[in-house]
């Protein structure tokens, strides 16, 4: 069945694959990288202000039920007001979003960066952003806790067991996108 305006490729996540093993053939430095970099860029209004945090697992033993198609990594897209705009287990969505987010902007937004770095004293200050994150990784559990309540009540078994998720510390921050 043909679906006129939809490729195969927007079925899963083959183009985000393609796109970073064409990066990494020009970039072959990635994983020399420090952990936590972050940009800026401007909220729009589909997309409003908030953080996008890309996460990395690092409890072996945790793959959340085996939802997450980009385990062991998580991206969660928090608004400033603490709502969940976009959770884990929308990968594609939530990669769509960055790359339109970030489209065409090879360097900095000045005017943007100079306004986070006011709001966070030169990132000395990054309380409102650490509140932020810990709601995502919350939201998280909650989607998980959310799922074992579900699963109580499906055929198959339930995964309410399975793994635990405590917090932060299951997770280390990647990196970060700041929506302003």
């Amino acid at each position: 069945m043909t679906v006129p305006g939809i490729s195969i490729m927007d079925l899963g996540l083959n183009e985000f694959r393609l796109d970073l093993l064409g990066y990494i053939k020009t970039h072959d430095d990635l994983n020399k990288k420090p952990k936590g970099l972050h940009a800026v860029v401007p909220a729009e209004e589909e997309n409003p202000e908030g953080v996008i945090f890309v996460l990395k697992n690092i409890n072996n033993s945790v793959n959340i039920d085996n939802q997450n198609r980009i385990h062991p990594f998580y991206m969660v897209y928090i608004s400033v007001d603490g709502e969940i705009v976009c959770d884990y287990l929308n990968p594609k969505k939530m990669l769509d979003t960055v790359r339109l987010l970030c489209r065409g902007k090879k360097e900095p937004v000045l005017s943007l960066c100079r306004k986070f770095n006011e709001e966070t004293n030169d990132g000395r200050d990054v309380q409102d952003v650490s509140d932020l994150l810990n709601d995502a990784i919350n939201s998280i559990i909650d989607v998980k806790e959310d799922s074992d309540i579900d699963s109580l009540f499906s055929a198959g078994g339930t995964s309410a067991l399975m793994s635990d998720i405590s917090g932060l510390e299951d997770f280390e921050l990647i990196c970060f996108l700041v929506i302003k």
